[in-house]
């Protein structure tokens, strides 16, 4: 079994109060793997999943310069060290899509939420958790999305940012190689309390071009993270999982 390779070791999960983040943080403790798990300060739901999983709490922003640095530091010194770095907090902003022509939705605001949480966040937990990681010859797995592979994003601000982040990843493989493996999974449409929140029917006109006509679950997410983090030869890669979409048969669907 791939993730008893795991057992003993120690990471951190940003934003792993809720979806991709806390079924990673769940997978990895069924590895044997101890676990903090970071969440925003004023979300209950985070030091209630590092209770339920015997998981350490380590409140914080990884979208504010300093405060995702102690983050860091603060689970690094309560986990004793570090092994594995799930860099998966991010932000939509907009809880509705916004129309890629919508160029003036795109304020400076929602740039800096966008790239500040999804893109400067990842280097930031990176660039403090690189000398703990060093030293286990650790990995670091990212969450990126289809939208940054030139897929549909909820917003061209969303895909830019994810855009970067699989950059990210490439030349951080590159530049912490060989003592720390970088990769990243990019899940397509997926089962989140953001899509939950959606009507009927934009969801079946989303399924309607997935191969398997199904959202990818978190769990699915989680299990190409935990392959990742125990896979030794994998590095400077992003693992699509998108249960097929724009591969759809021949005949669609239908409505079902």
């Amino acid at each position: 079994m791939i993730g008893a390779d795991l057992a003993g070791k120690r990471a951190l999960v940003t934003g792993g109060a809720s979806g991709i983040g806390l079924a990673t943080a769940q997978a990895l403790v069924r590895c044997g793997v101890r676990v903090a798990i970071n969440h925003l300060a004023d979300d209950p739901r985070g030091p209630e999943a590092a209770a339920a999983l015997g998981a350490l709490s380590a409140p914080g922003n990884v979208a504010v310069p300093g405060e995702a640095e102690d983050m860091v530091a603060r689970a690094i010194d309560a986990l004793g060290g570090l092994d594995i770095l799930i860099n998966n907090a991010g932000t939509p902003v907009s809880t509705e899509p916004v129309p890629y022509p919508d160029l003036d939705r795109l304020d400076e605001d929602f740039w800096q939420a966008i790239l500040s949480t999804n893109l400067i966040g990842p280097f930031r937990c990176t660039r403090a958790a690189a000398p703990a990681l060093r030293a286990a010859r650790g990995c670091i797995v990212a969450t990126a999305s289809t939208a940054g592979l030139g897929g549909q994003a909820s917003s061209l601000a969303y895909a830019t940012s994810k855009a970067g982040l699989i950059n990210l990843t490439r030349n951080l493989a590159k530049a912490l190689a060989p003592d720390i493996r970088v990769n990243a999974v990019a899940p397509g449409l997926t089962r989140t309390p953001w899509t939950d929140t959606w009507p009927e029917d934009r969801k079946r006109r989303s399924l309607a071009d997935t191969a398997l006509g199904r959202f990818v679950e978190p769990q699915d997410i989680a299990d190409a993270m935990v392959f990742l983090c125990a896979q030794p030869a994998i590095t400077g890669q992003v693992v699509v999982v998108d249960c097929g979409r724009g591969l759809a048969p021949v005949g669609g669907h239908g409505d079902g």
